[in-house]
């Protein structure tokens, strides 16, 4: 019997404790507010955030997909996000993970394979440079096939 401070760890999340499964065959159309570990296999359409101070770690699965914004402490990608992430602490893309949107992070990591169409916001950048006239383009992300040949 586990005591009240044990909490499982699940090999597929990366060592992170999952309290809530979102299964593969499940289409979810609404907002979630969630604390804890949430794992994605199947598909979101509508705005994910952590609870405001929870621990919180969002992990979607390489079959995994989000239609709408993210925010929490921790986002795993390995699947599809499509809209805007808000990473409060941490970002970590797989190899097989595909981003259509803007990543806000504060540390981001990311394997070879994984794909972004958007840009990579840090965390501490001065908003009047993202948003000004003479705002920079957006931070070029390496192909696959680009990875591959270096």
């Amino acid at each position: 019997m586990l005591g009240m401070g044990d909490k499982k760890k699940s090999p597929r999340s990366g060592g992170h404790a999952v309290e809530t499964l979102i299964g593969p065959h499940a289409v979810i159309r609404g907002d979630i507010s969630f604390s804890g570990g949430l794992y994605v296999e199947g598909t979101i359409h509508g705005k994910v955030s952590a609870d405001d101070g929870s621990a919180a770690v969002l992990t979607i699965a390489e079959n995994g997909h989000i239609e709408g914004e993210v925010r929490a402490p921790v986002v795993v990608i390995s699947g599809r996000m499509t809209g805007d992430v808000h990473a409060g602490e941490r970002i970590e893309l797989a190899a097989h993970a595909r981003v259509n949107g803007n990543i806000h992070y504060k540390v981001v990591e990311m394997a070879a394979g994984a794909m972004i169409t958007g840009r990579l916001i840090h965390a501490d950048a001065p908003l009047a440079q993202l948003t000004g006239p003479d705002a920079p383009a957006a931070p070029r992300v390496k192909t696959k096939a680009e990875v591959q040949e270096a």
